[in-house]
């Protein structure tokens, strides 16, 4: 019984030494592989091959302050870049800096299309934008998406942390581009469809006409939101035009018929005194006078 165990111990132990000897390595290959011995120049690595790996101290990281001896011990696990099979004295020549690129860019593009949020730190502003550092690598942000709208004073963004997008991720032209403007829209968005929804149906408040429309006038409330009065609300009289009800700047008073969908519906008909005919026309010429229809005009009139 221990005489078979101890055989199909063997057999295994020499199963893995078969299999590293088959095994090949060729340049460009990614390795992972166990730290033996940290040298003054060299980190050495058990690859499980027939030959050492080598990683000289220019191959280990791009930081300048990087310390190999306190940073990597033996029994740590390292991945890098084959960059050479064979340096003449039987060792496979690693890059771990070339490895930590490769899959920092891989990283980025797997950021990109998967829209994976991120949050960094600004770390400079520059001429039509900002830069924030990623991985070590240069992120740039357009002014035109660092928030939501356009940032006209760049300054007062460096130091904010802010989550932002990859949206644009070349390796092999070192070239990464982030942004901020969609998550900072969908936040806008969030927050105002949950002050919509705060809002009480049925309620009266004081607004300002901000826009007027074919179908209808937005007005901002004392609330700071925004809704439309459409133009079947507008008046108990029936509304050709909506400018001939309302001017931009104008300031009304409306009722929050809904909420629905995220945004107000708002009429100005239902907080409209009971006193106007039902059948008096709004129109509006060109000349920006508000009238009523020709037949209104000649109401009243008798002909012999």
């Amino acid at each position: 019984m221990d005489e078979n165990k101890e055989l199909v111990e063997t057999m295994e132990d020499y199963a893995e030494e078969l299999e590293a000897s088959f095994k090949r390595l060729h340049e460009g290959d990614i390795v992972t592989g166990t730290v033996v011995a940290v040298t003054d120049d060299q980190v050495l690595v058990d690859l499980k091959y027939f030959a050492q790996g080598v990683i000289d101290r220019e191959n280990l990281s791009n930081d300048p302050d990087f310390n190999m001896k306190e940073e990597i011990q033996p029994g740590d696990l390292l991945t890098a870049t084959v960059i050479q099979t064979d340096d003449g004295e039987g060792n496979v020549v690693l890059s771990r800096k070339e490895a930590n690129d490769r899959m920092t860019w891989e990283h980025f593009r797997q950021l990109l299309d998967e829209r994976t949020p991120l949050e960094v730190t600004i770390s400079e502003v520059v001429n039509g934008g900002a830069v924030a550092m990623v991985e070590g690598v240069r992120g740039f942000i357009p002014a035109s998406r660092l928030d939501a709208a356009y940032v006209e004073d760049l300054d007062s963004w460096n130091g904010k942390k802010i989550p932002v997008l990859v949206i644009e991720a070349d390796e092999e032209k070192k070239r990464l581009v982030l942004s901020g403007r969609e998550l900072a829209r969908e936040k806008q968005d969030a927050e105002k469809k949950s002050r919509i929804a705060r809002c009480e149906t049925g309620a009266i408040m004081e607004g300002t006409v901000e826009t007027i429309k074919p179908y209808g006038a937005f007005v901002l409330l004392e609330n700071g939101l925004s809704g439309l009065v459409h133009v079947s609300q507008m008046s108990k009289k029936r509304v050709e035009n909506p400018g001939a009800v309302v001017k931009v700047g104008q300031k009304v008073t409306v009722k929050i018929l809904s909420t629905a969908n995220g945004k107000l519906s708002l009429s100005m008909k239902e907080v409209e005194p009971d006193e106007a005919p039902e059948e008096e026309v709004f129109n509006y010429h060109e000349s920006g006078e508000a009238t009523t229809g020709f037949a209104e005009l000649l109401k009243g009139f008798k002909f012999d």
